[in-house]
């Protein structure tokens, strides 16, 4: 069976929560499935499935902030993951400056020492730091699955046209639907991808 990572993208509370600066509404309404993702993972036995927290932590002044409102600063409250989420025991955090979790960091070293072929991914926002993330991560060969139930934007529109450009490489799948793939013994990312150019 394949190696995963689950990625659990910036669910801190600059954008979770009523006083998130920068509120990705919707995203509240995943918190209580990616826990239960995460309470799965964490019960199993094995090791195949890694969890890695991506947490944005901005410099004070950063570029980023020349187009999006001041969010995330490295060290801040707002930078910190929700409470729901917290990582636990020897889960690895990897931070990031820019939308995609492997621009810039360690997360590709992280995921190669680790045998990892298979990034999954949840968190917010889904047409910005998730697609962002999936994008580097094909780019450097990892297969890749969208939790659909695990990420989510601020408004639907965006989710959903986030989840049709992700659907044309990487696997969208429900929460349920990839715990059940791994307890049948099947790799959940067979049929990822459009490789008949069906996507509109």
């Amino acid at each position: 069976m394949a190696k995963h990572a689950v990625l659990v993208i910036d669910m801190l509370n600059d954008f979770i929560g009523e006083k998130a600066p920068l509120r990705c509404e919707n995203g509240e309404k995943i918190v209580p499935d990616i826990k239960r993702l995460l309470e799965w993972i964490r019960s199993r036995d094995d090791e195949d499935i890694k969890i890695v927290h991506i947490q944005e932590a901005h410099r004070e002044d950063d570029a980023d902030f020349k187009v999006r409102p001041v969010h995330a600063v490295k060290g801040t409250w707002g930078s910190d993951f929700i409470e729901e989420l917290k990582p636990k025991n020897n889960e690895y955090i990897v931070q990031k400056r820019r939308h995609s979790g492997f621009a810039h960091t360690d997360l590709d070293l992280y995921l190669r020492e680790e045998g990892v072929d298979t990034i999954v991914l949840t968190g917010v926002w889904t047409n910005v730091c998730v697609r962002s993330t999936a994008t580097d991560g094909l780019a450097k060969a990892y297969k890749v699955i969208t939790l659909t139930d695990g990420v989510h934007s601020k408004t639907d529109e965006m989710h959903e046209y986030g989840l049709n450009d992700l659907s044309i490489f990487t696997k969208l799948l429900k929460i349920n639907d990839y715990i059940k793939a791994w307890e049948d013994g099947v790799d959940p990312w067979i049929g990822g991808g459009d490789t008949q150019n069906k996507v509109k």
